[in-house]
């Protein structure tokens, strides 16, 4: 039995207002995740990072850099070296020497702050973004949105389970990131404490002009530390230094997370509340890393920084 003509004129109606309807609805949920409206444009970017991890297959089992457990050093304190005896067996006078003196430092590598800092594109890329910041504090790379992205693209050259048994960037995979970008030998370090890991850092900092990298957030996060202040220089005493605070590049500004708070401005000086609050033993969801778990983490420099260019 045909339709009427009148009939046939609702359903041409009802079709085209579906097709309008999911026009619109594509529409709104573009525009929704390029001005990321209700966090749309994030949980696309999530979607997308699943899509890309389930096309690039398992999680490599190949080697990579190793996570190296520092203990606490001998508490041996500045002082003079033995006078050598003469052929004959006299020992020379040794005229006395003052011992260094314990006073207050604050060192801060980082001059301009601001100019080399670069917030994350995305709420995952705090490893990348915080490699690009190493990298320009060094003038190996600039803090444009085109290398993040590049940066970020290169995951796959150096992802390992080991590393990260998601696939995602872990402390080594941000190590050879600045290799590969000109800024060899950084090194992946576990301490049982937090004083003893950022004094091991301040002494890396001072003694390469290089920042450091902490795991924050019990290892979900990247801090760049670009300086810190104590009690006594680290790279003259080995024993009773203490670590007020540090100077701190933090990708995550200028975003609010529900958990960590509201992050700082670039150069901010972390005092030692803040860091106990945020630099936390490492401890990850996805499964164990024998070599990290329970330890604070950091990635420091252990060769003079690099000439750029």
């Amino acid at each position: 039995m045909s339709r009427s003509p009148t009939r046939r004129g609702r359903l041409r109606r009802l079709a085209a207002i579906a097709v309008a309807l999911s026009l619109a609805a594509a529409t709104v949920t573009s525009v929704a995740i390029a001005t990321d409206a209700f966090g749309a444009g994030e949980r696309w970017d999530a979607l997308l990072a699943k899509v890309d991890r389930f096309l690039a297959g398992p999680v490599p089992q190949r080697h990579t850099l190793s996570t190296v457990r520092v203990t606490a050093p001998p508490s041996i304190e500045p002082s003079l070296s033995p006078a050598t005896p003469d052929p004959s067996g006299h020992v020379p006078t040794q005229a006395p020497t003052a011992k260094p003196k314990r006073i207050p430092v604050d060192v801060d590598i980082a001059s301009a702050p601001a100019k080399v800092f670069k917030t994350e594109l995305h709420k995952d890329w705090c490893a990348v973004a915080g490699v690009q910041m190493v990298l320009a504090q060094l003038g190996l790379a600039d803090t444009s949105d085109a290398t993040q992205n590049k940066l970020a693209a290169r995951i796959r050259e150096w992802d390992s389970y080991d590393d990260s048994h998601n696939g995602d960037w872990g402390p080594a995979a941000m190590a050879l990131a600045l290799e590969a970008y000109g800024a060899p030998g950084y090194e992946i370090r576990a301490f049982e404490g937090r004083n003893e890991a950022l004094v091991d850092a301040a002494r890396a900092i001072e003694a390469t002009g290089s920042p450091a990298i902490l795991l924050a957030w019990r290892g979900a996060h990247t801090w760049v530390m670009t300086g810190f202040r104590a009690d006594a220089d680290p790279a003259v005493f080995d024993r009773n230094v203490h670590i007020s605070g540090t100077y701190i590049l933090d990708p995550w500004f200028p975003r609010i997370s529900s958990i960590w708070g509201a992050s700082d401005p670039p150069g901010t000086f972390q005092d030692k509340p803040e860091m106990e609050r945020n630099f936390l033993p490492w401890k990850r969801p996805e499964g164990n890393y024998p070599d990290r778990d329970g330890l604070f983490i950091t990635v420091v420099p252990t060769l003079p920084a690099p000439t750029a260019g």
